[in-house]
Parts: C-alpha cells; sequence; structure tokens
C-alpha cells in the first residue's frame, strides 16, 4: 500500500504531526505503535499543558489529540514498525507482514527515562516516582524527596526540586558525581541538597504512594532507609531509533539529527518530538516540532510533485 505521507511513532508529536497533515490533505498514515500515545501514557497529572487550566490525566491528553487528528481524516494503526528502508524512494515501512511504501516520512518514535528495574518502583510509578522534575515537582512543595543519579540530568533535576520540596538527597553509587564541574558546583552549594555517596536504592517503600526507599550501599552491603515522598529518577533517556540504525544520520547518544527545523540526512525522511531533543523532553515543544515536521514533510512533496510535472513535460 502506498501513502503520500507515514509518521511512525505517536505522543504529541506524531498526533499533532498527523493533525496538521491530515488538514493539508495529505491523508497521512500513522503507525502508532502497539503501545500508542507515548510517555504519556504512563503519566497521571498533567498541569503544565496549556489550554487545560484544571490539568488534565496524561492518558485523556493522548486520546483527544488522537481524536482530533482521526477527525480530520489521519489513519492510525497501532502496531509497531518492524524494518525501514530509506536507501531508495519510494521510502518502504514493513509492519508484521504488511509492506507500505511513502513519499515522505515523519519520525515521532519518541524516547525513554531508563529506570533501575525495581518492581515497587514500576508500581509506585506516577505516585510518587517519576522521571521529570520539570513536569511534576511542583506536587512536592515542602516534601523531601530523593534523586537518584551523578551526571548533569540528576544536578539539574535536583536543583530544580530545591525550588519547591523541602530537602533534596541525592543518591549515586559511586563516591563523585559525573556532571560537570559547573552543575556539581551548583547542586553542592545548594542548602537544600544533600547528597548520599556509594550508595543504590534496592527498593521504594509504600503501597499507593511513596513513603521513602531503601539504600545499600555498595561497599558495605549496609542499608538504610531514608523517608521521602517523591522519588525521581535522573540516570538519562535513550531515544528509541534502534530500527533506524544505518538508515539515518545520529549523534553519539542516538538522537536523530535535524538540521534547517526537522529535516534529517535522508530527504523526505523527518524527525519530531523527544526522539530529536534531549534537551527539553516536554509535550509541548514534541508538538510544536510536529507541527514543523508536517509543515517541511508538505513542502517537500509538493517540491517534489513539482519536480516530476516538470520531468514529464520536459520529456514530452
Amino acid at each position: 500500500m502506498h501513502k503520500r505521507l507515514i509518521i511512525i511513532g505517536s505522543g504529541p508529536a506524531g498526533y499533532t504531526a498527523a493533525l496538521y497533515s491530515a488538514r493539508a490533505n495529505l491523508a497521512p498514515l500513522v503507525i502508532a505503535g502497539s503501545q500508542s500515545g507515548g510517555q504519556l501514557m504512563i503519566t497521571t497529572d498533567v498541569e503544565n499543558y496549556p489550554g487545560f487550566p484544571e490539568g488534565i490525566q496524561g492518558p485523556e491528553l493522548m486520546e483527544k489529540f488522537r481524536n482530533q487528528a482521526e477527525r480530520f481524516g489521519a489513519e492510525i494503526i497501532d502496531k509497531d514498525v518492524t524494518e525501514v528502508n530509506f536507501k531508495q524512494k519510494p521510502f518502504v515501512i514493513k509492519v508484521d507482514h504488511e509492506t507500505f511504501s511513502a513519499d515522505a516520512v515523519i519520525i515521532t518514535t519518541g524516547a525513554q527515562a531508563k529506570w533501575m528495574g525495581l518492581a515497587s518502583e514500576l508500581k509506585l510509578r506516577g505516585h510518587g516516582v517519576s522521571a521529570c522534575a520539570t513536569c511534576d515537582a511542583f506536587f512536592f512543595k515542602g516534601k523531601d524527596v530523593v534523586v537518584v543519579g551523578g551526571g548533569d540530568t540528576a544536578m539539574e533535576e535536583s536543583t530544580f526540586l530545591s525550588k519547591f520540596a523541602k530537602q533534596v538527597t541525592v543518591v549515586h553509587r559511586r563516591d563523585r558525581l559525573r556532571a560537570s564541574k559547573i552543575m556539581q558546583e551548583k547542586a553542592k552549594s545548594n542548602p537544600k541538597i544533600s547528597f548520599v555517596w556509594n550508595s543504590v536504592i534496592c527498593d521504594v517503600l509504600g503501597e499507593d504512594k511513596v513513603e521513602g526507599v531503601v539504600l545499600e550501599n555498595v561497599n558495605t552491603g549496609k542499608k538504610e532507609t531514608v523517608k521521602a515522598e517523591g522519588l525521581f529518577v535522573a540516570i538519562g533517556h535513550e531515544p528509541l531509533t534502534s530500527l533506524f540504525r544505518g538508515q539515518i544520520e545520529t549523534d553519539s547518544r542516538g538522537y536523530i539529527k535535524v538540521h534547517e527545523g526537522t529535516l534529517t540526512s535522508v530527504g523526505g525522511v523527518f524527525a519530531a518530538g523527544d526522539v530529536v531533543d534531549h534537551r527539553y523532553r516536554q509535550a509541548v515543544t514534541a508538538a510544536g516540532m510536529g507541527c514543523q515536521a508536517s509543515i517541511d514533510a508538505e513542502k517537500y512533496l509538493e517540491g517534489a510533485a513539482l519536480e516530476t510535472v516538470n520531468t514529464m513535460r520536459v520529456s514530452n
């Protein structure tokens, strides 16, 4: 089956790209993934997305995004792409045993937070366990929170949280931080931030909400309980780009490189959202990039169509 435009991925970037593309009469096909909706599908209260003064649940927000795109004619299937070929045109996208072709592709597969892998962490995710201080710090005003990690992300999260929380305890498995010197100094000079060295979190306490964490010293094996009402996991993110390895240019961390907006190293392939953005990682910025990618793809398709017409005129 051939489509003028295929969007791989969903979430704020994918659904916004689908909305704009559908309204531009491109009849896009969105291959949303078997777990469509992106990171907001595991987010509870979203209070920083414009237009919802009372806040909204993450899954409900994504449902509204999706419904709006479908209203204007976007076709959405909840399946995973298994293979792509960007080395030929039209591009080839395989989904299980189906093969699609497209004149243009927008990649919005996003990124996922790296988690510690604890069952208790998974159980309380969205109920005191978070991977985004910018998203959730407001809910921890005057409370004690724990941040796990030792890089720039952990220092940024800790410093931001200190504006809201009563106390921030940073837990790191080594005896020194990996963060840049300026970020280290900023965190260490903050009276609301303290550090626990050579330790890992081996359990998160609480039934319906976080009540504390159990720490284990990696040198002595000694365990201790730290009371806290929030746990922020800041050990990094990984972009979901393994599918495109060898097909498109990425940076050393795997994020897709773009230029002039959302253009990738392959003409006709565009990228938007957290699969590109390792700095902001917000729903509103991802949605904005989805809009940009749709407009870039539309212009590309218009140019390709004009080139085809001109070629036919010359040949005749």
